[in-house]
C-alpha cells in the first residue's frame, strides 16, 4: 500500500522538477508553472517554489525574454512573431534586445531572410510569387513595411 504524499514530498518534488527544467534551458514563470501543474503539484506549493527561485535569481522572466528573443532573431523571426510568442509564454514586456533594433535593422533582416529563402529576383511581373514571399515574411513576424522593403530589394548588379 502506497503512503500518501505529504506537503514536504510535494514541495521537494516541485523544487527538484523546477530545478531540473531550469538546468536545461531558461523558462518563463508561466511555462514552469504549467509544467509543474502537469506533474499534479498543488498551486500554492508551485507559487511558493517559483517565488523562492525568483528571489534566488534562478528564475527571471526578463532574462528568459532576452535569451528567447535573441534565439528567435538568430533563426530569422521578426519582431511581431517574437513578441507574440513571448506573450504566449507569459512575458508581457519587450526585451531590451528588441528595443535596441531599429526599423532599418528589421528591414535588413527581412531582406537577408528573403535572399536566403528565395533569392533577390525582380518580382514586378510575377504577382503570385510576390504574394507567396510576402506571406512567408508575414508568417515569420515582419511588419508590412518591413515586408515591402524586403520585396523591393534587388540583387546587386555585377
Amino acid at each position: 500500500m502506497a503512503k500518501p504524499e505529504n506537503q514536504d514530498d510535494q514541495e521537494y518534488k516541485a523544487r527538484s522538477a523546477a530545478l531540473r527544467l531550469l538546468a536545461r534551458r531558461e523558462h518563463s514563470r508561466l511555462e514552469l508553472s504549467l509544467k509543474l501543474r502537469q506533474r499534479k503539484i498543488e498551486s500554492a506549493i508551485i507559487e511558493q517554489v517559483l517565488d523562492d527561485y525568483e528571489d534566488e535569481g534562478w528564475l527571471d522572466d526578463d532574462r528568459f525574454a532576452d535569451v528567447y528573443a535573441r534565439q528567435r532573431m538568430d533563426i530569422g523571426y521578426g519582431p511581431l512573431r517574437i513578441l507574440g510568442e513571448l506573450q504566449q509564454r507569459g512575458v508581457h514586456r519587450t526585451p531590451q534586445c528588441l528595443k535596441d533594433m531599429t526599423e532599418e535593422d528589421w528591414c535588413r533582416r527581412a531582406v537577408l531572410l528573403r535572399e536566403k529563402r528565395f533569392g533577390l529576383v525582380d518580382l514586378e511581373d510575377d504577382w503570385d510569387e510576390k504574394v507567396r514571399q510576402a506571406r512567408f515574411l508575414n508568417r515569420r513576424g515582419f511588419s508590412s513595411s518591413q515586408v515591402d522593403s524586403a520585396l523591393e530589394a534587388r540583387a546587386p548588379e555585377l
